[in-house]
């Protein structure tokens, strides 16, 4: 079965029917009340498709310029080296493969890792267990996917308080809401009142059974990988994961330029099972790289050629994403900040770098770090998508929820993200040329010195013409007084209730949801409950 095709559950119709067992509840992908929705910011339920941009790429480097950090990148490579940590097998496959192996550190031959990736789809699908909820990864697709890691939660009643899995049950069932989230996500929230290893049991088996859109799977152990994708093959079929992506999944560097074994461990589970790894450096300027922002993309090129080409050691072919998450830290402090330039041209620059890799692209988000959602949140939160959105990015993890640097996911920064997100979600769309979007036959109705408020085309268009946000209150000083003076974090606050009070889970066969109950239970008892 073709790895990179949108179509495959039409073009196989008995992996179709064994893909689509599970599934149930078709969401709204298309037609009239989708492109309402685009321009409405939606109602709970009602899905947009993932997005194909119209828009050209933003780019920082020319020729010269992309051709020097590829070349620094490659004397990285060669002259320093990249460690792979505490990982016999993976030392093995490179020495193999033809890399100088001087203990844990591998030096590699120029050109090595960049004839590795030629095995590496471009763009694959990303199957969801709702076959109208799958997403497109690489090319001009754009898929938006919640906040991920934080330990904290700010909630409803506005207290900063550790997660529990009720509240990661809660944003997985936002996001299943929210029009402009294509993706569940993974780790939004980390609940700490579940033992670390076994946490990710429930994490996993929320995604399959809140939602039915596409969802990550666990890192943080090997055998917590192995039981993503047994959970996995229980919701989807064996033959069908193995042929297909289902599920994908962040595996971080430890930079500067190394990997230790749990992301190695967590690596090789996902590439050999075909599924897709995002190799991403998770860098701050200026301690985990260079200051500078041609030195942080030597670094984080360096870091995923190594990576990235890993995957294609251990199975070539395996989806793989050129990721970075890159931000700068005050020099004074030494804390993390965003919604800074230097970050947004790491973003720009490292994107057209994944491009001439031929990979997909992961990065940005809305970054803050803010404590609370204010105005440094919100400024600082769009600063950093409009570059994630403008640089071309396919996959947009933190989209929504991040606040405190991503020690906290926010039920109303959640709310008031996505909202963000329906209009990045307009302003990719394609111009309207049709006769319709001409608009000529207004022009004449109307003509010189009147207005356009009464004219036949605008009561045929007024409903969709504009992006009418779900969060803003665009009404006089009077009517806002009279409606009790909220402010974006009541009104979000307001929205977030009444969306979760409203939830209805999506259709899932009973047979398979006892299969995954019972594969849960069953690995819950051979495990020790372990907090640490």
């Amino acid at each position: 079965m073709n790895q990179n095709s949108p179509d495959e559950f039409s073009a196989t119709p008995d992996v179709a029917a064994e893909g689509r067992r599970g599934r149930g509840g078709r969401g709204e992908r298309g037609g009239a009340a989708a492109r309402r929705a685009a321009r409405t910011g939606g109602g709970p339920g009602t899905q947009l498709a993932y997005i194909r941009r119209s828009l050209s790429p933003y780019g920082i480097l020319d020729e010269e310029g992309l051709a020097l950090i590829e070349a620094n990148a490659d004397t990285v490579l060669e002259e320093i080296g990249i460690e792979f940590r505490d990982d016999a097998e993976a030392l093995a496959l490179w020495k193999a493969a033809g890399a100088d192996v001087q203990g844990e550190r591998v030096h590699f031959p120029k050109g090595l890792c960049r004839e590795l990736l030629k095995t590496a789809p471009p763009v694959f699908t990303q199957h969801a267990r709702n076959p109208e909820r799958s997403v497109e990864i690489g090319g001009n697709a754009t898929v938006f996917a919640p906040v991920y890691g934080p330990p904290f939660v700010r909630d409803l009643d506005g207290t900063r308080r550790y997660a529990t899995i009720e509240d990661f049950r809660n944003f997985v069932k936002l996001a299943y809401m929210a029009p402009s989230i294509h993706h569940s996500g993974g780790t939004v929230c980390e609940p700490v009142d579940v033992p670390v290893n076994k946490r990710h049991l429930d994490m996993v088996y929320a995604h399959m059974r809140l939602s039915d859109k596409p969802f990550m799977g666990s890192v943080t152990a090997p055998d917590r990988a192995e039981d993503t994708v047994a959970m996995a093959r229980i919701l989807f079929g064996e033959e069908f994961v193995d042929n297909n992506t289902v599920v994908i999944n962040l595996i971080n560097a430890n930079s500067p330029m190394v990997f230790d074994e749990t992301m190695l461990g967590a690596a090789k589970v996902y590439a050999r099972a075909n599924q897709a790894c995002i190799i991403t450096p998770f860098i701050l300027a200026g301690a985990m790289s260079p200051v500078t922002v041609a030195g942080t993309l030597t670094q984080v090129l360096a870091e995923v050629l190594a990576g990235a080409a890993f995957t294609q050691l251990v199975r070539p072919g395996a989806p793989v994403l050129f990721g970075t998450f890159a931000s700068s830290i005050s020099m004074q402090s030494g804390a993390p900040t965003f919604g800074t330039p230097e970050p947004s041209l790491v973003s720009y620059g490292a994107a057209q770098l994944a491009r001439r890799l031929g990979l997909p692209f992961r990065t940005g988000g809305s970054l803050t770090a803010s404590k609370v959602a204010d105005a440094q949140a919100a400024y600082e939160s769009a600063n950093t998508l409009n570059s994630t959105v403008l640089a071309g990015t396919n996959f947009v993890l933190h989209a929504a929820g991040w606040l405190e640097g991503g020690l906290v996911s926010s039920y109303e920064k959640f709310m008031m993200d996505i909202d963000q997100l329906g209009m990045q979600q307009r302003l990719c769309e394609p111009l309207d040329l049709s006769e319709n979007g001409q608009a000529m036959d207004a022009i004449r109705e109307v003509g010189p010195g009147s207005h356009y408020l009464g004219c036949a085309h605008t009561q045929a268009n007024f409903q969709t013409a504009f992006y009418r946000s779900s969060i803003a209150d665009n009404n006089s000083y009077e009517q806002w007084s009279a409606e009790g003076e909220k402010t974006a974090n009541q009104r979000a606050n307001q929205l977030a209730r009444s969306w979760l009070e409203a939830y209805q889970p999506p259709p899932l066969d009973e047979g398979i949801d006892e299969a995954l109950k019972d594969f849960v239970a069953k690995r819950k008892e051979a495990m020790p409950d372990a907090f640490t």
